[in-house]
């Protein structure tokens, strides 16, 4: 099944992108959590000539999944951060409101109930898992759900992918990225181990791809069969200025991913940096779900 988006042109500002974000946040709990990993960072950072900012009040260290997304230097959504996988387990959940208001920002509430890490955003598209459907579908239908992401967010395009129960949160950040605004960077094991995917799983993702007019290209690395977290290798950082890959310590498939990155990202190929993560990764998650990057 595909689901097709409703194209509506729009004169508006085009959204900012991750390739325009100049201004890091981590939460203070990587700090507390994982200290050698969050002085890696700092370190790397400090090499690159960036200096982060640590967010005050967090509860976990899951940054982008609750902090607003921004759609130009003026506009902030804050969606409503209620994911099921934390419904047991308020007592973790952040208060985004609570630290947008301690950074003196102001957001644009919105009820639509999502995860940044669920947002993956060109200047005029986003993708989604189709995650987002199931988690408001006692408020809108699909059809009014599209309608109002794309007024909410201003953009031309959204696109639903299916949810990879592979990754147990329904994010789509650790499937796709961004290479430019017509082309997208996919997980190779969505084309070299097609047999781990149902026929259905592969059409549905590479056809809503294909019609809403984007390009595939496919990460070309030999993943391990010793790693569980495969998604990580996509869930890398980016700025204007670098690109921070998540290492997983095996040196072939560090060297491909880095390879890799520079073949579709020739303007970074001096700014890429790895930051060893697998204690993070084996919490479910990476360098982008760890950051929240914006545009000042």
């Amino acid at each position: 099944m595909i689901i097709n988006f409703l194209n509506t042109e729009r004169n508006s500002l085009k959204m900012i992108k991750d390739k325009e974000t100049n201004t890091i946040y981590f939460s203070e709990k990587l700090k507390e959590r994982f200290p050698e990993i969050s002085g890696q960072i700092v370190s790397t950072l400090d090499q690159l000539g960036a200096v982060p900012r640590f967010l005050p009040g967090t509860k976990d260290i899951w940054a982008r999944d609750y902090m607003p997304v921004q759609v130009n230097e003026n506009k902030f959504i804050q969606y409503t951060f209620y994911p099921d996988y934390l419904k047991k387990y308020e007592d973790i959940k952040s208060d985004p409101e609570s630290i947008c208001a301690d950074l003196k920002l102001n957001t644009q509430k919105s009820d639509i109930i999502l995860d940044g890490g669920n947002v993956v955003k060109s200047d005029n598209c986003i993708i989604m898992t189709d995650k987002i459907v199931l988690e408001n579908i006692h408020k809108y239908t699909k059809e009014q759900l599209l309608t109002k992401l794309k007024d909410l967010f201003e953009v031309d395009k959204i696109v639903f992918i299916p949810w990879d129960r592979g990754e147990r949160y329904g994010h789509a950040d650790g499937m796709v990225r961004f290479i430019d605004n017509e082309t997208v960077l996919l997980q190779g094991y969505y084309k070299t181990r097609k047999e781990l995917f149902e026929d259905e799983f592969i059409e549905y993702l590479l056809g809503s791809l294909k019609e809403n007019h984007l390009k595939c290209e496919f990460l070309d690395i030999d993943y391990s069969e010793k790693i569980n977290a495969k998604y990580a290798y996509l869930n890398y950082l980016q700025t204007k200025d670098f690109i921070l890959l998540p290492s997983l310590g095996i040196n072939k498939d560090d060297e491909a991913l880095e390879k890799e990155i520079k073949k579709y990202f020739p303007d970074y190929t001096d700014r890429i940096r790895k930051i060893k993560m697998n204690e993070v990764v084996s919490k479910g998650g990476a360098l982008n779900c760890i950051s929240w990057t914006i545009k000042e």
